[in-house]
């Protein structure tokens, strides 16, 4: 089995993301899988375009795409990308769309191909903090999350895909008063679980795992 897993750029004037920082750091073979790491464009548009020619080339069996969502405090597999392009801040690219398709003949939303309750279940095995999400909201995140399922859906018929946003590191919050993060070594370890709950998992387990707001 092979897994393309994939994390952003520093954007936003930062001078990391730790998206990037992690997968660059995870194993290079997780539960017999090849791990095949893909760095991408914090940027609407070329960001997908840079998988989808990765997918091309590497054929994996799954995608899983890591972002940073600043203020959460544990590790979130995303359950839902929705077909909205719709940038509160400019891309790395000065790209900011409002109230834009992403693909214009996609569905309205997809749903995450991949076991995202296991995942959690599994990064709560090593110690961590993780939860099911069900907003990658409008930015470049949803954006990916969406395009790689749009070209899986279209292309891809024996691909999974998914995405997961993660933490700040601490050193992205000395001055960010009680803004949540967390320590790389542990971000890293929480998504090479939740690599291990995929290869597990063709299917999602059944658990509670939904939210009252």
């Amino acid at each position: 089995m092979k897994v393309l897993v994939t994390g952003f750029d520093p954007f936003d004037n930062d001078t990391v993301n730790p998206a990037w920082e992690a997968v660059s750091r995870m194993k290079d073979e997780i539960a017999g899988a090849k791990i095949v790491k893909l760095m991408v464009p914090t940027v609407f548009g070329k960001s997908v375009q840079v998988i989808r020619e990765a997918m091309d080339r590497e054929q994996p069996d799954v995608v899983l795409s890591v972002g940073l969502s600043g203020g959460r405090g544990d590790i979130t597999p995303e359950r839902v990308a929705i077909n909205l392009s719709d940038a509160r801040i400019p891309d790395n690219e000065g790209n900011q769309p409002t109230d834009e398709a992403i693909f214009p003949d996609g569905p309205d939303a997809y749903f995450s191909m991949l076991p995202v309750k296991a995942m959690v279940e599994k990064i709560h095995g090593r110690g961590l903090p993780a939860s099911v999400s069900t907003t990658a909201g409008t930015f470049v995140c949803n954006h990916v999350m969406y395009g790689v399922l749009y070209h899986v859906h279209k292309d891809f018929p024996n691909t999974r895909s998914g995405f997961v946003h993660i933490p700040y590191i601490p050193s992205q919050t000395v001055d960010k008063r009680f803004m949540p993060s967390m320590n790389l070594n542990d971000t890293i370890a929480g998504l090479e679980a939740a690599v291990e709950a995929i290869i597990e998992n063709s299917e999602d387990i059944h658990s509670p795992g939904g939210t009252l707001h």
